[in-house]
């Protein structure tokens, strides 16, 4: 494919090459053409921009590290190309892939909306379900793996390839930063089973200053392998204007992923839901990745006076506080209790994601922590909007 773009003078000629390598045949107006893995070829994202004026067809271009490519790019087709992310699969997408049907999802939803709370059976098997995805995640091979066979092993085998194939991207596609992206990359499951699960530099190396790795977190995220969580000053909106850059938590981009990482038999303590486990690193992990298919940017506030919340996000142009709670002391949250009942912040409702039931205190709501499929961006705004000038003539 790399000898059909590189070497071609127009569009013309990139089709008439196009139609010698494929077996179907092109028909004007009505074929679709699928370019998959398209940064082993730049050069197609370039080319589209002629391709599209010409016409003929329609085009759709795929690849694992787009996020990427497209910023490299000399010549990108703005106006000619609409991006859109993809993600793992999110919870919802999962638990129907794993036999919820939409019928319970709908109850959940309206239990969700008017803050009632979850019939137990219903509430215990929606656990076991987020308990699942914890060890299989959202990646599809890995859930196709699930699903073929029930088999943990073969899922964690799948997900262990597909982050060899991560460390060989890394390799390939930027050779000059490759060590600092994979110390990068292996230290993630350290730095978020420690207390406070920000990313410390200094572990990588202590007289290394951040401007050295910057770029290498960038690529990390370009490249939809890890998600930064920054830290904000304020707890008010817009939340970008009071962020650091240089104050973030890092987690996996699927949570599966996470899992495989860690020590072998963890995968059985999970399901088993084992008090000797950890929860806080996969449950913040999981609600990182969610936020993110959700369309969010993520933060996460950080106070001497106030304390830390886990995530703060905007919705419907307000603040929304989150908290991850894996464990039975649920109800404590001195650093969620402060920002609520702060006059200066005017916080309208908070979350705290916990393993127990629905239930409502003041501007708190307690929800099971599968519910994070329901947090998703609101917007209010118009479709459509116009100015009376008739006054002006």
């Amino acid at each position: 494919m790399v000898k059909v773009f590189s070497k071609a003078k127009n569009s013309q000629d990139i089709l008439l090459r196009l139609s010698t390598v494929t077996s179907q045949d092109l028909v004007k107006g009505s074929t679709l053409v699928f370019f998959d893995e398209v940064q082993e070829c730049p050069e197609i994202v370039t080319a589209i921009k002629f391709l599209v004026e010409e016409g003929s067809y329609r085009y759709v271009l795929s690849g694992s590290l787009l996020g990427v490519e497209i910023k490299n790019l000399r010549s990108a087709p703005v106006g000619y190309m609409d991006v859109k992310d993809m993600y793992p699969l999110d919870l919802e997408e999962f638990a129907t892939a794993v036999g919820i049907n939409d019928r319970i999802i709908d109850a959940l939803r309206k239990h969700f909306t008017e803050g009632t709370a979850v019939d137990e059976f219903i509430h215990e098997k929606m656990m076991e379900v987020f308990r699942l995805y914890l060890i299989v995640g959202g990646m599809p091979a890995a859930v196709d793996k699930y699903l073929a066979t029930n088999n943990l092993q073969d899922v964690m085998a799948e997900q262990q390839a597909i982050i060899r194939l991560y460390k060989q991207d890394i390799a390939k596609y930027d050779p000059d930063h490759k060590l600092y992206i994979q110390e990068i990359f292996d230290r993630i499951p350290a730095e978020l089973d420690a207390k406070n699960k920000r990313f410390i530099l200094k572990n990588l190396n202590e007289n290394i200053k951040f401007s050295r790795y910057q770029n290498s977190f960038l690529w990390l995220k370009d490249a939809g392998v890890a998600l930064p969580v920054y830290n904000v000053e304020e707890p008010t909106v817009p939340l970008i204007l009071s962020s650091s850059r240089n104050l973030f938590k890092l987690f996996m981009a699927d949570i599966g992923l996470l899992a495989s990482l860690y020590a072998d038999g963890i995968q059985l303590k999970i399901l088993d839901n084992e008090p000797s486990i950890n929860f806080g690193s996969v449950y913040e992990n999981a609600v990182a990745q969610e936020l993110w298919a959700h369309g969010f940017q993520l933060y996460y506030y950080n106070n001497k006076r106030q304390g830390e919340l886990d995530f703060v996000i905007e919705q419907n142009g307000e603040v929304l506080p989150l908290e991850v709670k894996s464990g039975k002391d649920y109800e404590r949250h001195k650093a969620l209790t402060n920002v609520v009942n702060s006059t200066t912040y005017q916080i309208s409702k908070a979350y705290v994601l916990c393993n127990d039931n629905v239930k409502k205190v003041g501007k708190i709501t307690y929800l099971p922590i599968y519910m994070l499929m329901f947090i998703k961006k609101e917007q209010k705004l118009p479709t459509k909007y116009s100015i009376d000038l008739s006054g002006l003539v």
